[in-house]
C-alpha cells in the first residue's frame, strides 16, 4: 500500500501573524522560500508516482523550490475557506464568538466541515488508485483535515494535528489500517 507525503507550504505574512488565510493567495516570505528550497533533499529521496498541489501561489511555489515544479494542480486541496474570517486572527475572531475554532464552528460566508470533507475524500480516493507513493502541497487546516479523512475520523479531528509551514508528514498503512507515520517533521 502506498504512502501519502504532505507538505504545508512556507510562510507568509499572513501564516506569520497567525491569520487564517484562505482564498488570499500570498506569495511566500524569504524565510518561506529558504525553508521551501531546503525540503528539497529530503523529498528527492523518494520517487512519487503523482505529485499534487494547491492552486495557491504559496503551495504551487512551495512545490516548485522543493523540486516539483510540474506538480498537478488539485482544486480540492485549497486551504478551508474562512468566509467572513478571511484574514482575522482566532483572537479576532473569538471576540465576537468565545471558544471558536474552525474545527468546532466553521466560518460564516465559509465552507462546512461537511464541504471539507467531500472534497478531501476525493483526494484520498484519487491517492489510493495511485500505484506508488504520492505527494501533495497544500495548507494548514486543510492537510490536517486530509489527515483525518486518510484515518477515517471525522473532519474535525484534524483538530488534533498541529501543522507547521514548510514541514512534511508521511501517512500510510499498518497492514490494511491507515496510520499516522511521521508528523511535522
Amino acid at each position: 500500500m502506498s504512502e501519502l507525503w504532505l507538505v504545508r507550504h512556507g510562510a507568509t505574512e499572513w501564516s506569520s501573524n497567525g491569520r487564517h488565510t484562505s482564498t488570499t493567495d500570498l506569495p511566500l516570505l524569504p524565510e518561506g522560500e529558504e525553508a521551501a528550497a531546503a525540503l528539497r533533499d529530503r523529498l528527492a529521496e523518494r520517487e512519487f508516482a503523482l505529485v499534487l498541489t494547491s492552486p495557491r501561489q504559496r503551495a504551487r511555489r512551495t512545490a516548485e523550490l522543493a523540486g516539483f515544479p510540474d506538480a498537478e494542480v488539485d482544486d480540492d486541496l485549497i486551504e478551508w475557506d474562512y468566509g467572513d474570517y478571511e484574514g482575522a486572527t482566532t483572537a479576532d475572531v473569538r471576540e465576537r464568538r468565545p471558544g471558536w475554532t474552525i474545527w468546532n464552528g466553521g466560518a460564516p460566508g465559509g465552507e462546512t466541515a461537511e464541504q471539507v470533507r467531500a472534497r478531501l475524500d476525493r483526494v484520498v480516493a484519487r491517492v489510493r488508485t495511485v500505484e506508488g507513493d504520492a505527494l501533495a502541497f497544500g495548507h494548514a487546516h486543510a492537510l490536517r483535515a486530509l489527515t483525518a479523512r486518510w484515518l477515517e475520523l471525522p473532519v474535525t479531528d484534524g483538530r488534533h494535528f498541529r501543522l507547521d509551514t514548510a514541514t512534511v508528514s508521511v501517512l500510510g498503512h499498518e497492514r490494511e489500517s491507515p496510520v499516522l507515520l511521521r508528523w511535522n517533521s
